[in-house]
């Protein structure tokens, strides 16, 4: 597939994902001088519904009659600014199987998601390996986690994972996890009908109990933020509501394995916010092999690029300035929806195990997201790729100790 094609595939997705949202559904932000009553009042006037409350970012979310304009709604008393509140899909899907080679023309350039393959691939067996070290994935072994245990495995951390929910009744998740919150049905619970925020969850923070996998963190208090449906897919107010639930809801760690390849102002004003109320920020940089994705390219976030077990770059990770860090991201096994297990692939497996890190940071001390930042890079070494690449490197998880 030439170039051209790729893009105009990325475009038609990105058009589709659009089309899902109501055309007349708006973030309105206010002055932070006018009074909530007001606002709604305002809106209603016009012949509007507010349907969200995004007060962390001192706006709402509300459907308008397609015969109200943009103008129409700026005129309101106290309006400083009109967006569209696009549905889109953040979660895309690639083939499942990797290239031969890791410089391809056509798949270094769609926009890519998650591959998936059929067999776990764990740390290679040993004849001297127990139940214990059977269960820890390549991945979590590679961050050196197990390094850590005897001092900290993330006790009393609170961590969200803003995704699509989480298998919450999962045998290696139920004893991390302390609640949540559904950003797409509200009268819900943010149960996982799409699988990849339960895969995410688990390399956080799977179960250390000899059985499945382990995550890195596996004391955390665990939280569901589900902001996208079982397609993947999510409006911008969604993940908006969703980091403003974590920041009301105390969370210090919150993982974004999600992305797209524009920003919103409600987005960037959130972003600031969180990184303000003192929330660490993880995302997955983008699996596109360009670019780094949003939210992964605002300066609050802590952006992952992806390795494979050989320690190169993944084919598919994206690259720039902003990757603070590389972690594992191809052939990860994790926990998955109906209390089974799944072998991924892509940023967005390589961020969760950067925001267990995180965690085991907090739970040494740093208690503020320029902390946590500075603790991990303390802890990271080149792997002699470029800065744009694997940003300060390998974070290993003992270093954090200072062992």
């Amino acid at each position: 597939m030439n170039r051209s094609k790729i893009f105009g595939l990325a475009a038609a997705l990105l058009i589709s994902g659009a089309a899902y949202a109501s055309a007349g559904q708006k973030i309105v932000t206010f002055d932070s001088s006018s009074k909530a009553v007001d606002r709604v009042a305002g809106i209603e006037r016009m012949g509007g519904k507010v349907t969200k409350d995004l007060h962390i970012i001192e706006a709402v979310v509300a459907v308008f009659g397609d015969n109200v304009t943009d103008a129409d709604i700026k005129s309101l008393k106290g309006v400083t600014s009109v967006e569209d509140d696009l549905y889109l899909k953040w979660i895309e899907e690639t083939p499942a199987a990797l290239p031969l080679s890791y410089v391809t023309d056509g798949l270094n350039n769609v926009k890519a998601g998650e591959l998936e393959t059929q067999e776990p691939l764990l740390v290679p067996a040993t004849p001297a390996r127990t139940p214990e070290e059977t269960e820890i994935p390549w991945g979590v072994k590679r961050v050196n986690a197990p390094g850590v245990w005897n001092t900290t495995m993330g006790e009393g951390v609170n961590v969200a994972v803003i995704d699509t929910g989480m298998d919450y009744n999962h045998p290696d998740l139920k004893a991390v996890y302390a609640g949540g919150y559904n950003a797409v049905v509200s009268t819900n619970t943010p149960l996982d009908d799409h699988g990849h925020g339960t895969h995410v969850s688990g390399t956080i923070a799977a179960a250390r109990d000899a059985k499945g996998v382990v995550g890195i963190a596996p004391r955390v208090h665990l939280y569901a933020v589900k902001v996208l449906d079982a397609n993947g897919s999510g409006a911008y107010s969604n993940i908006v509501d969703g980091i403003q639930w974590a920041v009301d809801n105390k969370m210090q760690v919150i993982n974004m394995s999600l992305g797209g390849g524009s920003g919103t102002p409600a987005l960037q004003k959130v972003m600031e916010a969180a990184d303000k109320a003192g929330v660490t920020i993880v995302c997955a940089a983008g699996n596109d092999s360009g670019p780094v994705n949003y939210p992964a390219k605002y300066p609050q976030a802590i952006a992952i690029s992806a390795s494979d077990s050989t320690d190169k770059l993944a084919y598919f990770s994206s690259r720039g300035a902003e990757i603070a860090f590389i972690a594992p991201g191809v052939d990860i096994p994790s926990t998955y929806k109906g209390s089974a297990y799944k072998t991924m692939s892509g940023t967005s497996m390589a961020s969760p195990h950067v925001a267990g890190l995180a965690a085991i940071a907090v739970a040494g001390g740093a208690n503020t997201p320029a902390k946590v930042r500075a603790a991990l890079k303390k802890a990271a070494s080149s792997l002699g790729m470029k800065p744009t690449e694997e940003g300060a490197g390998m974070i290993d998880a003992a270093k954090l100790a200072g062992k």
